[in-house]
């Protein structure tokens, strides 16, 4: 992929991609609430980061691989709501929407730790 690393990060955060979501993808750090493994998981399939989506995604929910459509045009992230997600929780939700050239998708993910990182479990669409 591309080198993001000094453009503004696809999550909105008004932070570069390197010094926000670039840094959980690359590896280089855990993401530290489920909200930021949310968000880094949305600049993921901004950027085709297949791999970062399978390996923060539950080992009892992964799908054996993630074909992702390169037509698809991400335009931006509202985070909705959360509840739990932090280090003082196990598990958590997100809810919120991602638009893409064309429409949106609105969801409500729940994340569980595993081996003390956050992990996507599944989610469900929202009208």
């Amino acid at each position: 992929m591309a080198d993001r690393s000094g453009r503004p990060c696809p999550c909105g955060s008004g932070e570069t991609y390197a010094g926000c979501c670039g840094r959980y993808v690359s590896g280089a750090a855990a993401a530290p609430t489920a909200e930021a493994l949310m968000r880094s998981r949305y600049s993921a399939f901004v950027a085709g980061e297949e791999a970062y989506l399978l390996r923060t995604w539950h080992p009892r929910t992964r799908p054996p691989r993630v074909e992702l459509d390169p037509r698809t045009r991400w335009t931006g992230l509202e985070v909705l709501g959360t509840t739990g997600g932090s280090a003082f929780h196990a598990t958590a939700t997100v809810t919120f929407r991602a638009s893409y050239r064309g429409g949106s998708l609105h969801e409500r993910s729940r994340f569980e730790r595993v081996d003390g990182a956050w992990a996507y479990v599944d989610g469900d669409f929202l009208d």
